[in-house]
């Protein structure tokens, strides 16, 4: 039996599809805890970069782009953390990119001192979170109620519309990108994985940042080091469809099919071989625009990554259903814009508005923008590559589709002068605009599904990471599922990997597990301290019994 193991693991191939975080760290996986030597793994990617959604591009002459911007928080993050304690640093070999991240969180700590501002740019007091009686029962009642009782609904089924006028919506929803439309499921979830955090929300003082921006900290150590271990990557490269053995109970995929530089290729694949497939994306469909020029508005068919998946979910019941996701572009896109200074007048006023050095602020948020539009100011220099004496922050909004307050048309069909002209006029900068502009790059960009793994969805919409079915494929990333664990997070990416790793492998090691706040007594109790400020002794009583049961 021990020689039979050994002639598998010499003879295997592993085909990893996308270039993203989960097949990246897939491949750490299989290299680390399951002895696969790095020449028999191919990562097959559609563009010419890893990372995925995980991006940050550009250099200063033409501007600086991230797409999005990640939190990370110390206790619910431990997939991802196990793998960057494997990582070495590109700076220092002695040390892994979770000691630097330590290392740079220990000198950077974030303490917001303007979370909201209103339209009269006053910062609000956050203390409070704004609710009443009914606002905490219904919070109580979604966290206790089962996933199966919930089923399909959204948010906004679950909570008085005044719920959403409070101080808590506006911090937790600009926090996390969530809309009162979305999966109450997902809401449910992520109050459980991040209870912890809400006696921070006002200040985000639990939030962790990579010392760079996410690819340059997290894609290119991880990169390298596959590299150094003969991983193959394959870009230029379109999965369009698998085919799957004639069997009528199992499903084990033969070959793949797709385009390599635009010409089509098919990959046979035996038995022994594992096929892992990164399905559906976020970013897919992103467009960036110029400080002259708006973003389009794309849709699925702007690259391979829902066709992929569509074609595959044709092969069997267990293998999810696209359509819930690739389908509802107006409620999971909204837009983005990153914006790069030549001078520090922009930076130098957002520093003493807010009253935080870069870095240290995490999200500002506009709350009376029509567009609701927060933005991020992040540690300097936030690329590996930029000199010091350029600066680069980020931002978004949630409602890209209103019209602006100062530029009278809707964010999607703005330029990037216009998103940096609403958006100093929401900071009561708007009298040095045009010498702002004068020294600085705003590159917007749209994404069509930047929240689609927030729609709401039936049991079996995203398939098991490994399904029943499945002999020799696994699905990855943001739309498989992962009982308990939240979307929208790297850590779910990485856990993904690792499952798919771990089960199809075979290895005796369990997955790394799901911090559960909910279960810890002092964050309970922190948490009702939080949920009880100025409120009365009988409302306390009522909140503890329904949380004990």
């Amino acid at each position: 039996m021990v020689q039979d193991l050994k002639w598998d693991i010499d003879t295997r191939e592993f085909y990893l599809v996308g270039g993203g975080i989960a097949s990246l760290t897939s491949a750490v996986f299989l290299i680390r805890d399951g002895h696969i030597a790095g020449d028999h793994i191919h990562i097959l990617e559609e563009s010419n970069v890893t990372g995925g959604s995980m991006d940050g591009s550009g250099d200063a002459e033409h501007g600086y782009v991230i797409r999005g911007g990640r939190m990370f928080d110390e206790e619910a993050y431990t997939c991802l953390f196990g793998i960057m304690d494997t990582i070495p640093s590109l700076h220092d070999q002695k040390l892994t990119i979770k000691d630097e991240f330590y290392s740079f969180n220990q000198q950077i700590k974030t303490s917001g001192k303007a979370r909201l501002i209103d339209k009269n740019l006053n910062k609000i007091d956050v203390s409070m979170l704004g609710f009443d009686r009914t606002h905490r029962l219904a919070m109580l009642d979604i966290m206790l109620l089962p996933e199966e009782v919930l089923g399909t609904k959204r948010i906004d089924e679950c909570f008085p519309p005044s719920f959403f006028s409070t101080t808590f919506w506006f911090m937790w929803a600009t926090t996390f990108a969530f809309q009162p439309w979305h999966s109450a499921v997902e809401f449910k979830r992520y109050l459980h994985r991040f209870l912890h955090e809400l006696p921070r929300i006002s200040d985000l003082s639990g939030v962790r940042r990579t010392p760079f921006n996410q690819y340059d900290s997290i894609i290119l150590p991880i990169t390298k080091w596959l590299e150094a271990h003969g991983v193959h990557f394959d870009f230029h490269c379109t999965v369009t469809a698998l085919d799957f053995a004639p069997e009528n109970e199992k499903q084990t995929v033969i070959a793949i099919h797709g385009t390599r530089d635009n010409q089509p290729f098919v990959t046979p694949i035996r038995s022994q071989d594992v096929v892992f497939v990164t399905i559906g994306s976020m970013t897919s469909g992103a467009s960036l625009g110029t400080m002259n020029s708006a973003p389009a508005v794309l849709d699925k068919e702007a690259d391979g990554a829902w066709a992929l998946w569509e074609n595959i979910a044709k092969k069997s019941l267990n293998f999810g259903n696209p359509s819930i996701f690739d389908q509802r572009i107006p409620e999971s896109l909204w837009e983005s814009f990153t914006i790069t200074l030549y001078d520090r007048a922009l930076l130098d006023k957002i520093i003493a508005f807010s009253n935080n050095q870069p870095g240290t602020g995490a999200l500002l948020t506009c709350k009376d923008s029509s567009w609701l539009m927060s933005i991020v100011v992040p540690y300097q220099p936030h690329f590996i590559n930029q000199p010091r004496d350029v600066q680069v922050f980020w931002g978004y909004a949630l409602f890209p589709d209103n019209v602006g307050d100062f530029v009278k048309k809707k964010m999607t069909d703005c330029t990037g002068k216009e998103i940096l002209q609403e958006l100093c006029g929401q900071l009561g900068f708007l009298d040095e605009f045009d010498q702002m502009c004068e020294n600085a790059k705003c590159i917007p960009c749209i994404m069509p599904f930047i929240t689609s793994q927030f729609l709401t969805r039936a049991k079996g919409d995203r398939p098991k990471v490994v399904p029943d079915s499945s002999t020799n494929l696994a699905f990855l990333g943001q739309f498989s599922e992962i009982p308990d664990d939240v979307v929208f997070t790297v850590d779910y990416s990485v856990r993904s990997a690792q499952t798919a790793v771990y089960t199809l492998l075979a290895i005796n090691k369990p997955i790394t597990p799901i911090y559960q706040g909910q279960y810890d007594v002092r964050v309970l109790i922190n948490t009702l301290k939080t949920l009880l400020k100025d409120d009365n002794l009988q409302m306390e009583l009522e909140l503890v019994k329904r949380m004990i049961g």
